[in-house]
């Protein structure tokens, strides 16, 4: 008896986030209606705030949290299950699942060492210059590809370079900072500059074409942004920052070593054991150019997401990856997640919801003058980058996506402006272990401890909104006119 009271206890006690946020959740649905908003508006807003919390302490799987957005759609808002179902699968969501195949499929080359040596052919062996090399490989890679991705593919190769400089980990602690975290926050500053570097960048494009799109009107084509004018805004962006990472990090943390010259003579000996690149390499070398050209240029007509699901079949067709591998390395789950999350936020815009949370939250910034201008971006870049720390950057813009670009139309602000200062905002992860995927994959190293990750994450964290801000200021402008 003693003992199955104790695993009750247990069970209570591991889930007690769960009920936590079940309980407020039904709390918040016998509160009264605020003035402007509706029945329906009170419960979208109380599924967001159940979902949150779920997201931030994940007391159960977070395709669970998924699932329970789409039950809740269904019986507590009454909406027809297959329109729920249709809502779940939009171009967005086919741009992610697609994109996490095509990781799969670059990954299975296995070309983490021929990365490493090719990075310290260009750069030499000064460390200073190798960390630079791996930010920008990370960054360029990151920016068309995921930056999870980039990070899983990328982390051999630093680690490379850290077992063959010394076998002790207390000799190249320093070094070992630098060099993972060139991997990672070179992947996390990279994601903003394409739409395929990063789920929350497809998000946001659905959400301004959803809220602000109409055929009828010609002059709301501009807010069909497709993959070349994103990178317009945001490339230049992702990259001013590579060299301001490597300044940061080799300030915060001093490498032991400040040369590899032994490290990289092995590497280049393990290298010419490795051989030539095999024909499957340059196939697909080939298939990525081809992808990447129809993201450009006909993503407008045909959508990303079914680029990204070409791409994929076209891997699977020419052998280059198995189902098998597609269907145990993409995690299926990530992608119902993001569909359930946008689903949420559309139905945040449809009940009003989100407008009343944005006009509730300018009524606040007011007093302070933080109502619009360079106030109110600050306050929208620190709202999104506190909670980015806490959840995955995809459902930070998926929950915060409706809110802030209402919060714009009811400033006065460009939605575009302020829609790029929100999904730039949610690449800097920088604080946490759990911020971002790539921060979790160098994390999982054994070098690295939590608080190294703060040690240098606020350094990033302002030296990335003083560049945001600039490009707010003085560049984004000239693109919307």
């Amino acid at each position: 008896m003693v003992i199955h009271t104790q695993i009750n206890l247990y069970y209570f006690w591991e889930k007690r986030w769960f009920f936590i946020a079940m309980a407020l959740g039904a709390f918040m649905l016998t509160l009264p209606l605020p003035d402007g908003l509706s029945r329906d508006g009170m419960i979208v807003l109380t599924m967001s705030v159940v979902a949150t919390i779920l997201f931030v302490t994940e007391p159960v799987p977070l395709p669970t949290v998924a699932l329970l957005i789409v039950v809740g759609q269904i019986l507590l808002l009454g909406i027809d299950s297959t329109k729920v179902a249709k809502s779940l699968m939009t171009d967005s969501v086919l741009f992610i699942m697609g994109s996490l195949m095509l990781a799969v499929a670059v990954v299975k080359q296995k070309l983490d060492k021929r990365i490493a040596w090719l990075i310290v052919r260009f750069t030499g062996t000064k460390t200073s210059r190798i960390c630079f090399g791996i930010s920008v490989v990370s960054g360029l890679l990151a920016s068309f590809i995921g930056e999870h991705t980039v990070a899983a593919m990328m982390l051999p190769v630093g680690m490379i370079l850290i077992s063959l400089t010394s076998d002790d980990p207390k000799k190249v602690r320093n070094l070992a900072a630098v060099l993972l975290f060139s991997i990672c926050y070179g992947a996390s500053v990279a994601g903003i500059g394409t739409p395929s570097g990063g789920a929350r960048n497809a998000i946001m494009i659905g959400y301004w074409k959803e809220f602000f799109y109409d055929p009828t009107d010609p002059d709301s084509a501009r807010f069909l942004i497709d993959y070349l004018r994103w990178m317009t805004f945001a490339y230049p962006m992702f990259l001013l920052q590579l060299p301001l990472v490597t300044l940061v990090l080799l300030f915060t943390f001093r490498p032991e070593y400040r040369d590899l010259s032994r490290a990289v003579a092995k590497l280049r000996t393990q290298v010419r054991e490795e051989g030539p690149m095999k024909p499957g390499d340059w196939v697909s070398l080939v298939f990525f150019i081809i992808i990447l050209w129809a993201w450009i240029f006909l993503s407008v007509d045909i959508g990303m997401g079914t680029v990204a699901i070409l791409g994929a079949c076209a891997f699977l067709i020419a052998g280059l990856v198995k189902w098998e591998d597609l269907n145990s390395g993409v995690n299926w789950g990530v992608v119902l997640l993001y569909a359930a999350a946008i689903s949420l936020g559309v139905e945040m815009k449809i009940t009003g919801a989100a407008t009343w949370v944005a006009e509730s939250f300018l009524t606040l910034l007011t007093p302070i003058g933080a109502d619009q201008g360079i106030g109110l971006w600050v306050a929208v870049s620190a709202l999104t980058t506190g909670v980015t720390n806490t959840m995955s950057n995809g459902a930070a813009v998926a929950v915060l996506g409706p809110i802030v670009l209402n919060l714009a139309s009811a400033a006065g602000e460009s939605p575009i402006v302020i829609g790029f200062i929100t999904a730039v905002s949610s690449a800097f992860a920088y604080l946490t272990v759990v911020g971002t995927p790539a921060c979790t994959i160098v994390y999982a190293s054994g070098y690295l401890k939590t608080t190294d990750f703060l040690t240098v994450g606020w350094r990033m964290v302002i030296v990335s909104v003083v560049v945001m801000l600039a490009a707010a200021s003085f560049y984004w402008p000239l693109l919307e006119t």
